[in-house]
């Protein structure tokens, strides 16, 4: 069955409106009709079984049929903080987290990021960015599109640690702290940020003041992995040990 997010203003009573791009894709590329049954979602967890009953190029009106809660949402928020990787690394790691569970996504400016964005327009690559998370928010049934945020710089990311039960970075040089247990002493956590390197890494000054504002270096053992998939690595252990990938009744 075919999944849309709408808006809550699109919702009418026992109506309810899927608009902008989904429209076209829906009667020129999915070629739906009259009578055909869709899930709309509100984009706050909350889900619409509905049948199409008028299509027309701006709408899709639909009738719902049924109406309950999305249950596919993780219990713990993780914010990936992501250094900008180049080419099109960012658009796979905005793809797979989303699919996993992430909550947001946070693009990260280090010192050791190639692609600068300081001064430039990013407007489409935002979009684009936005449209991936959206994209793979109907494939793996969330009840929620996260957030895909503008870059920001490193100081200014982890002024935001401090609103967060628990935040990490995986350091090669991190000899004495594991993922693993580092996790079973916060197993209360319901939010928790994950701060990933750029292709180049963290600079020492950096890891420094992630101490100093209480983020924990965690290893992730002898291997060495690539920034686009160190993020998915951390966040799906992170899933398995406190959220729902760990079959916690």
């Amino acid at each position: 069955m075919h999944k849309f997010f709408i808006n809550k203003e699109n919702i009418f009573g026992d109506k309810l409106h899927i608009t902008g791009d989904d429209v076209n894709h829906i009667y020129k590329v999915l070629r739906l009709n009259n009578g055909d049954i869709v899930i709309a979602s509100n984009g706050e967890g909350r889900e619409y079984i509905s049948r199409i009953i008028e299509i027309s190029k701006r709408a899709v009106v639909c009738e719902i049929i049924e109406e309950f809660d999305n249950l596919s949402e993780p219990p713990v928020k993780i914010t990936l903080f992501q250094g900008l990787p180049k080419a099109q690394k960012m658009e796979l790691i905005i793809q797979k987290g989303v699919e996993i569970g992430l909550c947001r996504i946070q693009p990260l400016i280090t010192q050791r990021v190639v692609v600068k964005t300081e001064g430039k327009d990013i407007t489409n690559k935002l979009e684009r960015w936005r449209r991936i998370s959206e994209e793979a928010s109907k494939q793996s049934n969330r009840g929620v599109i996260p957030e895909i945020l503008e870059p920001i710089s490193f100081d200014s990311a982890i002024e935001k640690i401090k609103s967060f039960d628990l935040a990490i970075i995986p350091y090669e040089k991190e000899k004495g702290n594991g993922l693993k247990s580092v996790l079973m002493e916060n197993s209360n956590a319901k939010s928790i940020g994950v701060i990933i390197g750029p292709e180049g890494g963290f600079d020492e000054s950096e890891i420094d003041k992630c101490m100093e504002k209480g983020v924990i270096p965690v290893t992730l053992g002898p291997r060495i992995l690539r920034t686009e998939t160190a993020g998915i690595a951390v966040s799906s252990m992170i899933l398995y040990e406190l959220g729902d990938m760990g079959r916690r009744d």
